[in-house]
């Protein structure tokens, strides 16, 4: 069975899905973004099969969202985020304030952010970019734009 191409789908939703929309890509982005810069670093706090891992790896390098660069003579590698990476990430962090708001139950988030600017712990806030004010799904009006579909 051929795999849907999201990717050439006029959709930005679909496009960006076609890069992050298996299960495991966001896992591995956001190891990469704490820290597990390494293959065994990743294998270990993912407990994901080397197999699928380096399927992941392939395609986010291949998609431009990360980086692999060698890190010792042998051929071994770490990975890390592109401006792009780290763009998508801040995609991830819209989703943990969802998840943090409906499905952290009575235990509360796994984790908090700090904020490197002001220091205090705070949350993703959507917002326009012109005017600045709150920028929610109820907010706005859908008007077709350069890329849409014919």
């Amino acid at each position: 069975m051929q795999r849907t191409k999201f990717g050439e789908m006029a959709c930005s939703i679909a496009r960006t899905l076609d890069v992050i929309g298996e299960p495991w890509s966001p896992l591995i982005l956001r190891d990469v973004w704490v820290g597990f810069t390494r293959f065994e670093q990743i294998q270990a706090d993912l407990g994901i099969s080397r197999k699928v891992l380096t399927e992941r790896l392939s395609h986010l390098v291949e998609c431009g969202v990360i980086e692999r660069r060698p890190y010792d003579r042998r051929p071994r590698y770490e990975y890390v985020l592109t401006e792009k990476g780290i763009e998508l990430v801040d995609l991830l962090m819209v989703m943990v304030g969802w998840a943090d708001k409906w499905l952290a139950g009575e235990d509360g988030p796994p984790v908090l952010y700090r904020h490197h600017a002001c220091g205090e712990v705070s949350r993703v806030d959507l917002r326009c970019a012109h005017c600045g004010e709150p920028m929610h799904a109820g907010d706005i009006d859908l008007l077709p734009g350069p890329g849409a579909a014919v």
